[in-house]
């Protein structure tokens, strides 16, 4: 009886993908898997989000990826690309099963060189890594997610990722300078370069980057490097509320200085890190911003000067500042601890990493607060005032429904006041699972057709990361 259980166990599981023997042979039995554990463990990523794919690839070459694709285009299988997993819209989740295609073992720098001022990577490569690997040589790669010790630079590529660098420094974006992509029938071809300047045709490069994985699979990456600053400081300031210190941000702007990074915390989130680690740990105050500068000493030196003039004379109750490495970094500790403080607390965390115009900082605090107000559900924010991108954190209580109910009310008025005032409703993070119900609101039918157009021609039957919002 045992025996016939598990025979019929093993033809159903079989039978959810017939066409796996095929793959197997097409990849190399060692790449491809249906243990049901390696299926759990590739349904989701830092979202709520899973579904269960039906196998799993694990591609060690740009052949495996381009095997996968053309065997998945030639019997219409979805496929869908899997980095680290560390994204927090659902953009990774195979939501139609099919095939994840997991890059987790293309994880080689293939190069750095300091004349051209690049780094050629696979896709699997750790930020973090990166950035330690180049700054032995003297370069520096700016982007820095705050998931950075564990997210991969393909993941950086699929969501046009950022961080608190982004206002002196930019985005992904601006540091991808050629790509190696396979497309949806197993092409693989060779957009961009090396150069810096590159004006040959389309810019094919920033269609794929930030295109969530819906486009192609990236396989490699060519990163423009930058020579890394000698010199660095930290202000860390507080301020009565946080509307104050919005508005001491854009007095910091006024005088001519763009910090590398600013970032603005309000009371909420700052309450959340007290009680996570006391409040001697926290400065005192409602709200708290940190401003980071870089380049050359002299430079360095004026600009904190210059920054901290106007700070005090836009009410900051208090200032320190630090100017060497280790002081440095203990000031960012804070920073970085807030996302896992509001966790700590026990309430669910909808992260939102809306943009807003650099000047409707200080309303959206102050809308925050409304919300809360009319809602009776916290928003947290905290994040990157100095580019406008500020996470707003709704938090409420899983075990509740009423308050669980609410969320959606939240985010329509969130999402719909940022739009009206002209921002973005998402980014870092991309549109995913998590915002397909916005992606409507968005952007205007006719770009949306645009988006679905360009998709047909590159994906024309639709098997790249189905379900997502094109």
């Amino acid at each position: 009886m045992k025996r016939t259980s598990t025979s019929a166990q093993k033809r159903a599981h079989q039978s959810n993908a017939p066409w796996f023997p095929a793959l197997a042979r097409a990849v190399g039995k060692d790449r491809a898997s249906r243990e049901p554990g390696i299926l759990d463990a590739h349904a989701g990523d830092s979202w709520f989000a899973s579904h269960r794919p039906q196998a799993v690839v694990f591609a060690e070459s740009t052949s495996d990826v381009a095997r996968t694709l053309r065997f998945a285009s030639l019997r219409k299988v979805p496929v869908t690309a899997r980095g680290a997993g560390c994204g927090y819209v659902g953009g990774c989740v195979p939501s139609r099963g099919g095939i994840v295609v997991s890059t987790a073992r293309m994880n080689r720098i293939l190069e750095i060189d300091p004349a051209d001022g690049v780094a050629v990577v696979e896709p699997a490569v750790i930020t973090a890594q990166l950035q330690a690997a180049v700054r032995e040589r003297g370069l520096f790669y700016p982007p820095d997610p705050a998931s950075l010790d564990e997210c991969f630079i393909g993941g950086n590529i699929a969501t046009n990722a950022g961080g608190p660098r982004c206002l002196k420094y930019g985005v992904t974006r601006q540091y991808v300078l050629g790509l190696e992509v396979v497309l949806a029938d197993g092409s693989p071809i060779r957009v961009g370069g090396r150069t810096l300047k590159n004006k040959t045709g389309y810019d094919l490069v920033g269609l794929f980057v930030g295109s969530e994985g819906t486009l192609g699979i990236v396989t490699q990456a060519t990163l423009r490097l930058l020579p890394h600053p000698p010199a660095r400081a930290v202000l860390s300031a507080v301020f009565p509320d946080a509307r104050a210190a919005g508005a001491a941000a854009m007095a910091v702007f006024a005088r001519g200085v763009l910090p590398s990074a600013l970032e603005i915390a309000d009371r909420f989130t700052l309450d959340a890190a007290r009680r996570r680690f006391g409040a001697g740990a926290v400065p005192p105050g409602d709200a708290h911003m940190l401003l980071q500068f870089d380049g050359l000493p002299e430079a360095v030196a004026a600009e904190c000067r210059c920054s901290r003039a106007a700070l005090e004379s836009s009410g900051a109750t208090s200032i320190e500042s630090a100017d060497d490495e280790e002081r440095c970094e203990q000031l960012w500790t804070l920073r970085r601890e807030f996302s896992p403080s509001l966790k700590a607390t026990g309430l669910k965390k909808l992260n939102e990493d809306i943009v807003v115009p650099r000047g409707r900082i200080a309303d959206l605090f102050a809308f925050a607060e409304s919300l809360q107000q009319r809602y009776g559900l916290a928003v947290a924010c905290f994040g990157h005032a100095g580019d406008g991108n500020i996470h707003t954190n709704v938090m409420y209580d899983p075990g509740d429904e009423r308050s669980a109910a609410k969320t959606g009310r939240v985010l329509d008025d969130l999402f719909d006041r940022v739009l009206a005032w002209g921002g973005a409703i998402t980014g870092e993070h991309g549109i995913g699972l998590a915002k397909k119900r916005w992606w409507p609101r968005a952007l205007s039918p006719r770009v949306r057709r645009l988006h679905a157009e360009l998709k047909a021609a590159l994906d024309p039957s639709g098997i790249l990361n189905p379900g997502k919002f094109v």
